[in-house]
């Protein structure tokens, strides 16, 4: 009897450890590179609710689990998160639901951009993950969220894997780009024109992608230089890229097609060579490059339409 008692305290103790052993992985943390530099985070958290659509991009190509999203407008790329039973509202990209998020009880939040006045607020809830990314080096920034979420949900090889496939493809795009003169990034919006060079929020399309801007000094600034159809033929680019915002937020307003088919622009070298590219709006808005998925769909449209 005196060894069957042992053997079972042995064993009971053996339980223990290992429930022990059991909760301290699932309470871990893990040192991860957010915007705001090195920060302390939960080790595959148990509850992610997500404010950042390129982190969601991201997580739906690490094959990730995700608690809860913003109510928004989501381009195709990322429909699956539109079934609310599956995946619940917690306010929008600029005003969260605190009330939602009390009742979820997030292990972690991930924000960036568009949520980043409210980081503070949301920092009450559960930790944050901060995948702003700024302008300038952008790629390297939305490495760095990619090498981030990967290691937080535990599959670190995939982020990397990632990462390897969009820096061949980026190789393959540059090397058709560097040959295709210059280009010039034309957003429309409610009828009106801006454009866009390098250092602004779409940089990587010149310095990434390597398509060579017009010599023209065009002003950073977040809503574009504003121009008209005259600047356009008088920069001339070999090619126009355009994105057409109300397209990209679902708004009705002038098409973009609409709004460069008159004299002017049928002047260009551009239009007379069949060399504009109407870019995939919600990838490169809404998405802003920031996820492997976005990214790989705007490489593609790039690679196809220099190929031609």
């Amino acid at each position: 009897m005196q060894g069957l008692w042992t053997r079972r305290q042995t064993l009971a103790g053996l339980g223990l450890a290992l429930t022990l052993s059991w909760s301290a992985a699932q309470a871990a943390d893990v040192t991860v590179k957010d915007s705001r530099g090195e920060v302390s985070l939960p080790l595959q958290p148990k509850t992610v609710v997500v404010y950042d659509l390129g982190a969601l991009d991201i997580i739906q190509s690490l094959g990730g689990a995700v608690h809860g999203v913003p109510n928004q407008a989501l381009p195709p790329l990322l429909a699956a998160y539109k079934d609310q039973t599956k995946y619940p509202h917690i306010g929008s990209l600029f005003e969260p639901d605190y009330e939602k998020l009390k009742a979820l009880k997030p292990d972690l939040i991930i924000a960036g951009n568009r949520t980043l006045p409210k980081i503070a607020e949301l920092s009450k809830f559960a930790p944050v993950l901060d995948v702003t990314v700024g302008d300038g080096d952008q790629l390297t920034q939305i490495y760095r969220n990619i090498r981030a979420i990967s290691t937080i949900y535990g599959v670190p090889q995939k982020g990397e894997a990632e990462i390897k496939t969009i820096e061949s493809e980026i190789a393959a795009v540059k090397a058709k780009a560097q040959q295709q003169g210059s280009g010039l990034m034309l957003m429309t919006n409610g009828g009106k024109m801006s454009v866009y060079g390098p250092g602004s929020r779409f940089d990587m399309l010149y310095t990434v992608f390597g398509v060579q801007p017009v010599k023209d000094k065009i002003e950073v600034s977040k809503h574009g230089q504003a121009v008209s159809f005259e600047y356009l033929l008088k920069t001339n680019p070999d090619w126009l890229l355009v994105l057409d915002r109300d397209a990209a937020i679902g708004r009705e307003g002038a098409s973009a097609r609409k709004l460069l088919d008159n004299k002017l622009v049928h002047a260009t070298k551009a239009w007379r060579n069949q060399h504009i590219i109407y870019l995939n709006a919600a990838n490169w808005y809404l998405l802003s490059n920031a996820g492997p998925g976005a990214l790989r769909e705007n490489l593609k449209q790039l690679s196809d339409a220099f190929g031609r």
